[in-house]
């Protein structure tokens, strides 16, 4: 459900909280159910094995104890209800928690850095104390449902003990029947007792489940009747009129259009916060425009299937991610069955060949999570040979080379020159060395293109992009 869930869903939430709703609260659910069918079941055999066996001896007596003994499950059903709140607001603390837990496990090096032990063992502390005063106060109110039942289901066994008393003084039944009775009866009123400490168990259960199923019922992507395949894609890239914003009342783009045939090399080049980024996000469909059209070889986007699209772009982020496993898996992850001289091909060409061959067990030496064992440009050039394996039809650059050192940049560089040779893409940069020769320059502003074209003539044109070069170059 995670893999077919909008990315603005899954934007808006912590990860640490939707790691918990997978984890703690489906474990919760499952334990709930699993302990609540089980003594369910024999419970209820129980009861109706017991009262055939009272109705045999005394029906009067029996009909009082079956119609009395309910009560210590409404009892139970009353408490348990009450307890229903405290367990959802544990649920969703925990899941907080476990956002804190994540954020500062993940970060450990900033936090240490900045010096900020102390800050995040107080944050963690208040979050910790939250979640112990309510996890009591559930704990309480539910360990009240037992005793509780028990005290009812108690005088239900001295009502009748007192009774058949009566009984067998007046002589209507022996004392033998009595103690039988008795019996039958204290084995009735334990399945209510037990039943009674599930109920408490559900609705910790139930409390899980709610925040499952709100999880569940959130819209997710399906693909529409009218979205077909991209086939023998060409790379022609056009925006018509684009409008959008994360939130529909704060426009991030507007009214943005250009377009690129296939072969080009776009720029995106603004000060941070413009829309760069955004623009990547709506050609990759994680988003689709509030206003306008993106089209791929004249197709629009939204009339693509999102994994056809997909499929035909390659993506290389300033952020890189590399999953546990090891150097042979990260680099084929974006193409299935990929030989080990294909893979050995792309790493060359992405100058990662060299540094791979030190590792100690070279292709196959296992990366921790996030390759925590490896330097931020090792990171980078992994990232960038999963891409070039991949050989897109469409290549998204989003400051692909920052992590890198000068050196390797420039020979990185020439390896992406020869991928894009043919193919269109589309390059976010900050280092405006890296776009000179790119074939169109789209310098935006505040959402909006103010100035596009080439870098000799946006120079010649004097505005904005010619104050960045000259920022970056001259004054240095």
């Amino acid at each position: 459900h995670l893999q077919i869930t909008p990315i603005s869903i899954i934007d808006k939430n912590q990860p640490g909280d939707i790691l918990s709703t997978m984890v703690n609260d489906v474990n919760q659910l499952s334990d709930g159910l699993l302990m609540s069918f089980t003594q369910l079941f024999t419970g209820v055999l129980t009861v109706f094995g017991t009262i055939g066996f009272m109705l045999s001896i005394n029906v009067g007596i029996s009909i009082l104890v079956i119609l009395i003994t309910p009560l210590s499950i409404l009892t139970a059903r009353f408490i348990a209800r009450s307890t229903f709140s405290l367990f959802q607001t544990q649920s969703s603390i925990r899941g907080e928690m476990t956002t804190v837990v994540e954020e500062f496990v993940g970060n450990q090096k900033l936090v240490r850095a900045f010096v900020y032990d102390d800050k995040a063992i107080e944050k963690f502390e208040v979050v910790n104390k939250e979640l112990e005063s309510c996890g009591i106060k559930a704990l309480f109110y539910s360990a009240l449902t037992n005793p509780t039942t028990r005290f009812i289901n108690g005088l239900v066994y001295t009502g009748v003990g007192v009774f058949g008393a009566l009984l067998c003084i007046r002589g209507n039944m022996s004392i033998g029947q009595l103690t039988s009775f008795l019996s039958y009866a204290n084995q009735y009123t334990k399945p209510f007792n037990e039943i009674s400490g599930v109920l408490a168990e559900l609705e910790n259960a139930f409390a899980c489940g709610s925040r499952i199923f709100t999880f569940l019922n959130q819209e997710v992507i399906e693909d529409k009747p009218n979205e077909g395949n991209l086939h023998n894609c060409m790379g022609n890239i056009k925006a018509e009129d684009v409008t959008f914003g994360y939130d529909k009342d704060v426009e991030i783009l507007k009214h943005i259009s250009f377009s690129g045939v296939k072969g080009n090399k776009i720029a995106l080049v603004g000060p941070t916060g413009c829309g760069k980024t955004t623009i990547m996000n709506l050609i990759m469909r994680f988003y689709d425009p509030n206003k306008g059209d993106i089209l791929i070889d004249n197709k629009k986007t939204v009339d693509i299937k999102r994994d056809s699209l997909r499929s035909n772009i390659g993506m290389v982020l300033q952020d890189t991610w590399l999953k546990t496993g090891t150097i042979k898996e990260n680099i084929g992850y974006g193409k299935d069955n990929a030989t080990l001289e294909e893979i050995i091909e792309a790493a060359k060409k992405s100058h990662a060949h060299s540094f791979i061959k030190k590792m100690p067990k070279g292709y196959d030496t296992i990366i921790s999570g996030e390759g925590g064992n490896l330097s931020e440009g090792q990171k980078q050039l992994l990232c960038i040979a999963r891409v070039m394996l991949h050989k897109p039809d469409i290549l998204i650059l989003d400051e692909a080379t920052s992590s890198i050192d000068t050196l390797t940049e420039k020979r990185v560089q020439l390896a992406f020159n020869e991928l894009m040779d043919g193919r269109t893409s589309i390059v976010v940069a900050h280092r405006l060395s890296t776009i000179l020769e790119a074939d169109e320059i789209l310098v935006l502003k505040d959402g909006e293109i103010i100035e596009k074209g080439n870098h000799k003539e946006l120079m010649k044109l004097g505005g904005f992009y010619k104050e960045l070069y000259e920022s970056q170059f001259v004054d240095n």
